[in-house]
C-alpha cells in the first residue's frame, strides 16, 4: 500500500502537461518539417533556408560538410540548376524535445530523386536533425545525412 498517493498525484498532474508541452512542440517541428519539404519541393531556395538557424552545418549524405546557411543556400541553388527535377523528402520518424535545453533531436528517413539523360535515380538513407528554440521558433541547428542506397542511372 502507498504511503503517499497525494505525492504521486501531484507528481502524476504536473507530468501531463509537461508530456503534452512536448508533444506540442514536436508537433511544431514535424509540421515546419513538412513546410521544408514543400520549400524543396518548389525549389525555393529562400524559404528552405528561412529554417536553418545562424550556426546551421550539415554533413550531406555523402560526407561533404557545410556551415552556415550561405554555404546550404549555394548549395541548393547548384544542385537545382544541375538537376532541374530533383525532389528530397525528409520523413521524420522521432521528434524528442529536452526538458532543460531549448532543443530538439530528430530522426528519420530521406529520399532524393532526380532525372539524367540515362534514365531516373533514386537515393535514400537516414538522417537525424539538431534543431534549437530561438524566440519561440524552431531552427535547424545541425543536420547528418547518411546515404544507404541508390538505384537507376549513375549510381555506383
Amino acid at each position: 500500500m502507498n504511503k503517499h498517493p497525494l505525492a504521486i498525484t501531484m507528481l502524476f498532474l504536473f507530468a501531463i502537461p509537461s508530456a503534452q508541452a512536448q508533444d506540442d512542440q514536436a508537433g511544431r517541428i514535424h509540421a515546419a518539417r513538412d513546410v521544408y519539404n514543400e520549400a524543396i519541393a518548389r525549389h525555393d531556395v529562400a524559404a528552405i533556408v528561412s529554417f536553418l538557424d545562424d550556426e546551421y552545418q550539415i554533413t550531406t549524405s555523402l560526407g561533404q560538410l557545410l556551415q552556415g546557411p550561405d554555404a546550404e543556400a549555394a548549395s541548393w541553388r547548384d544542385l537545382f540548376a544541375s538537376r532541374p527535377d530533383v525532389l528530397y523528402v525528409r520523413s521524420p520518424e522521432s521528434i524528442e524535445i529536452s526538458n532543460d535545453y531549448p532543443l530538439a533531436a530528430e530522426t528519420g528517413t530521406w529520399s532524393g530523386t532526380w532525372s539524367t539523360g540515362d534514365g531516373p535515380v533514386r537515393t535514400g538513407g537516414r538522417y537525424s536533425a539538431m534543431w534549437r528554440r530561438v524566440d519561440d521558433e524552431w531552427k535547424v541547428r545541425s543536420e547528418l545525412f547518411v546515404a544507404l542506397f541508390c538505384d537507376g542511372a549513375g549510381c555506383p
